[in-house]
């Protein structure tokens, strides 16, 4: 027989040594820091830069905070080394900040769309007084 199985405290004591460098290297893995996002910090500022050059401050603003606010989360994020949650932050604060130019847009496109429409309407009547038509 195998002595090594014949005690098993020795086993077990063994065993935890053997495993005890792995644990502690597993570890320090776990707890080493991310690089800090400044990637994503840089795409979420020039998103809040283009959503505010498209007036996304008036036609949007509850988007453009909502993305200056997770901006500055994440920032507060990163100088607390909190690298994970940095970039977290920062990407919603991008996503908000494109959602918020988005909607700028598409707010303009609707006015836009209204303004032609009643041009239209209006020549339309100008050309049924014309031609004495009527619908």
């Amino acid at each position: 027989m195998n002595p090594l199985f014949d005690r098993p405290t020795v086993f077990r004591r063994r065993l935890r040594i053997a495993l005890l460098p792995l644990l502690l290297v597993a570890s320090a893995a776990a707890f080493a820091s991310a690089p800090p996002p400044v990637t994503n910090l840089q795409a979420a500022q020039q998103a809040i830069a283009n959503a505010e050059r498209v007036d996304a401050a008036s036609l949007a603003p509850v988007e453009l905070g909502d993305a200056r606010a997770k901006l500055s989360a994440a920032e507060k994020a990163v100088a607390e080394k909190e690298m994970v949650a940095g970039a977290q932050f920062a990407d919603q604060a991008r996503a908000d900040a494109e959602l918020a130019a988005a909607r700028a847009g598409a707010t303009k496109a609707t006015t836009v769309n209204a303004e032609i429409k009643r041009s239209t309407a209006t020549l339309v009547e100008e050309m049924q007084r014309k031609t004495g038509d009527s619908k």
